[in-house]
């Protein structure tokens, strides 16, 4: 069972300066308004194998997730990876120059690995309703990082 969904936004801004703004984890809960507390949880620049646990407010809960950085080829795309409750997720950011700007793409998945029925069920109601909030907190994240990235 998977869930997915793809954004693009465009950014008055290099690929070079979207790319600073995604990557720097610390200050994230700063540039996102979702994100409400970074931990990191290894040293050194952004790449494969940074770690972090990031704290969201999500549907009126505050949740805590391990996250990691499972593919890294600045400036053009990074993939971070998760697991909670019996899912997968994968957030991939892919840039692409454009005019005088970055057309930045945002695509999220959320796989289920260990399906029960609890989880079956869950899925087969709030999949479409927890897509559609993810869409809108998405959509939300990429209209902050342009902000970000145009303001430097």
């Amino acid at each position: 069972m998977e869930n997915s969904t793809s954004l693009t936004q465009h950014v008055q801004a290099p690929p070079e300066k979207v790319w600073s703004v995604i990557t720097d984890i610390p200050g994230s809960a700063a540039t996102l308004s979702g994100v409400q507390a970074v931990q990191l949880l290894t040293d050194g620049p952004y790449g494969e194998g940074t770690r972090w646990k990031e704290t969201r407010k999500m549907l009126g809960r505050s949740e805590t997730v391990e996250m990691w950085v499972a593919q890294a080829d600045p400036p053009l795309s990074t993939t971070v990876k998760a697991v909670q409750g019996g899912a997968d997720y994968s957030t991939r950011f892919s840039l692409a120059p454009r005019g005088d700007g970055t057309d930045l793409t945002l695509a999220f998945g959320a796989e289920v690995t260990k399906p029960n029925a609890a989880s079956r069920i869950m899925m087969a109601l709030f999949g479409k309703l927890s897509l559609a909030a993810t869409r809108k907190a998405l959509a939300k994240d990429l209209s902050e990082i342009a902000a970000k990235a145009e303001s430097l």
